[in-house]
């Protein structure tokens, strides 16, 4: 108990799909029939099964082929694993490999029968499965033999209320039915008695922060240690076969999002639609536009960015040319989206823990901050006119917004990222800034970035073809990937347009000239 040093007991041995590694792990419990940690290894779609006996070097595989996130097991030991993609808990004896429906496997939804992304789960004495329903923002609770759940708490949408939940992930369920819940982006662990219309916040909902009554959550990665590697060759993840409009191509990519389950969506610029690879697909799908380059409803003109708004499960979307940024469903059978702001000559889109979006303007030389369904916006850096000075930009183009509500920009023609705090009326100039160059010191055109809980900031260093990390107060940068000069090899780029992680330090670079997104792999 009072160790100061903890000990490996499984893995260790860097991220792969070996039998003594792991990618990642984002569960564990132990079997104490057998002395035995079973652990979702969700990356590597297996469940594996690691001895606790002194000498154990690797484990084996129980189940594969799911992609599982969160383990129960009950007194009879079965076990029960929730798939985040098929968004359904099953039900194992030890050594089945196919297990029983026991929640959602309706597809993903929000009906009764339904769930939406369940990680982690509870299983209590009578076999009632209880899941943190996490893209609902509800916890739900299925009786034994039950074709739908029951919502047990929060279903009023994500929120910070005593009625909601935002994304919850961990829960425990007492004898009395009481359910405490890990209600995650809200930072704060929730009580709900048996029945309750509301719960109690019993620890944290203090902010976010690292005091000892806060806790510390960011939904796509914690921080990136400052001496974090990645493999110098990319994988191509999307496109990658030439310029063109088939769904293995891309034609100019622009935008990026990357999704929690590693989906990527791109604004696919020279064929005005938008294209979402799920991981390992060899073909995209299109999930807005296609229609050819006009002004319709269904149609987009070059767009340049794209987002995913969970709270409505909604692409929004900078439709540059049309001058306009329009939110498209992601509902299956979706024909056109709706205007949400027009007369905008948007670029960059970005979307804080509130639902405040952020939109650059190309040729305002701004940044401006809307709540959705507001037209006019507040400017939150520049508008001054186009110039370098700390109050101006020189064509903005992607932006990225932290928990504090801060502004990062990359200052495209003054080869800079700008930093502007909240209410701020001048930026701070955080990489770049000494005119445009090769120098460690120096971008050139910067585009894309983002910006960990650490304040380093990662950018697409366009002209230089490189990607640059730049650490908080740091005069100079360093190049992490690229930076071999244009071209098309796996470690080059010919022209990196933007650029993201995903949760586990996973780097996604869009690779405008070549036609491609390429992935790099953390050491």
């Amino acid at each position: 108990m009072r160790d100061t040093n903890g000990q490996v007991v499984a893995g260790g041995n860097g991220e792969g799909n070996r039998l003594d590694q792991l990618d990642p792990p984002t569960d564990v419990l132990i079997d104490k029939e057998t002395n035995c940690l079973i652990i979702c290894d969700r990356d590597n779609r297996r469940v594996v099964r690691w001895s606790r006996r002194s000498g154990t070097t690797q484990g084996e595989i129980l189940i594969d082929n799911i992609w599982c996130f969160g383990l129960a097991m009950d007194d009879q030991r079965y076990l029960y694993i929730s798939d985040v993609e098929k968004h359904e808990v099953k039900r194992y004896q030890i050594g089945d490999k196919n297990g029983t429906i026991v929640a959602g496997g309706n597809g993903k939804g929000v009906d009764l029968n339904q769930l939406n992304f369940p990680n982690y789960i509870f299983v209590d004495q009578q076999q009632t499965v209880y899941v943190s329903d996490n893209n609902n923002h509800r916890v739900m609770k299925w009786n034994k033999g039950a074709k739908e759940g029951i919502v047990v708490a929060g279903g009023q949408g994500g929120g910070n209320g005593l009625t909601q939940l935002n994304h919850p992930n961990g829960l425990f369920v007492d004898t009395l039915g009481t359910i405490y819940v890990a209600d995650s982006w809200n930072n704060r662990v929730m009580r709900w008695p048996k029945g309750a219309e509301q719960g109690t916040v019993i620890v944290g909902g203090n902010g976010y922060g690292e005091g000892a009554n806060q806790f510390h959550y960011l939904r796509v990665i914690t921080n990136i240690p400052v001496d974090t590697r990645w493999a110098q060759n990319g994988t191509t993840v999307a496109g990658g076969h030439g310029e063109g409009s088939a769904t293995n191509q891309l034609n100019s990519p622009h935008g990026l999002f990357v999704d929690d389950d590693q989906t990527i969506v791109i604004a696919d610029y020279n064929n005005h639609r938008i294209i979402q690879w799920k991981m390992g697909d060899k073909n995209g799908q299109v999930v807005a536009g296609s229609n050819g380059q006009g002004n319709r409803l269904d149609q987009l003109y070059h767009p340049t960015d794209v987002l995913i708004d969970k709270e409505t499960d909604n692409l929004i979307i900078c439709d540059w040319l049309n001058q306009r940024v329009v939110r498209w469903s992601r509902r299956s059978g979706t024909t056109q989206g709706e205007i949400l702001i027009g007369n905008i000559l948007c670029y960059g889109l970005a979307m804080d823990d509130q639902r405040y979006l952020y939109i650059s303007d190309y040729t305002k030389h701004e940044v401006r901050r809307y709540q959705i369904g507001d037209k006019n916006g507040t400017i939150v850096a520049g508008s001054n006119g186009r110039g370098d000075g700390l109050n101006q930009l020189n064509r903005p183009r992607y932006i990225f917004v932290d928990q504090q509500q801060t502004v990062y920009v990359p200052d495209n023609n003054n080869h800079r990222v700008m930093k502007w705090n909240k209410g701020a009326k001048e930026g701070i100039v955080v990489a770049g800034g000494q005119g445009q160059g090769n120098a460690l010191t120096q971008l050139s055109y910067p585009y894309g970035l983002f910006v960990d809980t650490l304040g380093t900031i990662y950018v697409a260093d366009l002209g230089n073809h490189r990607v640059m990390r730049c650490p908080k107060g740091a005069k100079q940068g360093t190049v992490i990937v690229g930076g071999y000069g244009e071209g098309a090899g796996a470690n080059q780029f010919n022209y990196p347009v933007d650029l993201s992680f995903c949760r586990h330090g996973n780097l996604y670079v869009v690779d405008w000239e070549n036609h491609r997104v390429q992935r790099f792999s953390i050491e």
